[in-house]
């Protein structure tokens, strides 16, 4: 059972962010949702009896000064675009760092004083077996879930004095808005029909043939967010059906 206190979860209004934010709030945890959506992400905080941030993680600057007052740190928020190297455009590379790599950093740098204080901490940061593995087209967001990745075992060396702890869960590909959007762009890129895309590009490395479920990564998250997970640290926890296995 995880202690009562506070938590924020970004990318809270819809897929992995919202289950986390759902089962956050279900073992007891007030739950701040962060999104850029903010009519979304008041419809799920109102469900979960917690409260609502809008905010564009893009914006790294608005975050330079933050202090966080939060025992549970869950940074999920994400965006993917898929092209070759070659073809992406710097603009989309950067914003992809800028939420996925700048923020996180930025808001374990505002929670940290607070949890060092009390002596307890938890940061879970929702990576990908992209921040593991490659595949072709994802430069930018394999770089930035590699980068977060490094991050979070920093984090470990330095939290676990204090009480705190950082890991990441790695999950494949989830059943969530981010994913299904990619399935065009892989079909286009491939030339394959959008049909052949599930089965040949993304669940191919798989020994499981499913999407991962949003609330099997929440299942995780809610664990190392728990008192039970204080000797669990500076790992990357797959939920991949098998993907890294090779």
């Amino acid at each position: 059972m995880t202690r009562t206190g506070r938590a924020l979860v970004t990318g809270g209004a819809s897929g992995i962010g919202e289950a986390v934010a759902r089962r956050l709030a279900t073992d007891g945890l007030h739950v701040t949702v962060a999104d850029v959506d903010e009519g979304r992400a008041k419809e799920v905080a109102q469900a979960v009896g917690g409260e609502a941030w809008a905010v564009d993680l893009a914006e790294g600057e608005a975050l330079d000064d933050l202090e966080l007052d939060v025992d549970v740190l869950v940074n999920n928020a994400g965006l993917q675009r898929v092209a070759p190297v070659e073809e992406l455009a710097p603009a989309d590379f950067r914003r992809i760092q800028r939420v996925m790599v700048e923020a996180p950093f930025l808001l374990v740098r505002a929670a940290l004083p607070g949890m060092y204080e009390r002596g307890f901490g938890r940061v879970v940061n929702v990576s990908s077996v992209h921040g593991l593995r490659a595949s072709p087209h994802k430069v930018a967001y394999v770089a930035a879930k590699h980068a977060l990745e490094g991050m979070s075992k920093v984090v470990a060396l330095e939290g676990g004095p204090h009480g705190v702890t950082s890991s990441c869960v790695s999950p494949g590909f989830v059943r969530t808005p981010l994913v299904e959007h990619q399935v065009a762009d892989q079909a286009r890129l491939r030339g394959l029909e959008e049909s052949q895309v599930l089965d040949e590009v993304l669940l191919a490395p798989a020994a499981v043939k499913r999407l991962v479920e949003p609330a099997e990564v929440a299942d995780v998250v809610a664990y190392l967010a728990s008192d039970r997970a204080a000797m669990v640290t500076g790992v990357s926890w797959t939920i991949d059906g098998g993907w890294t296995a090779r």
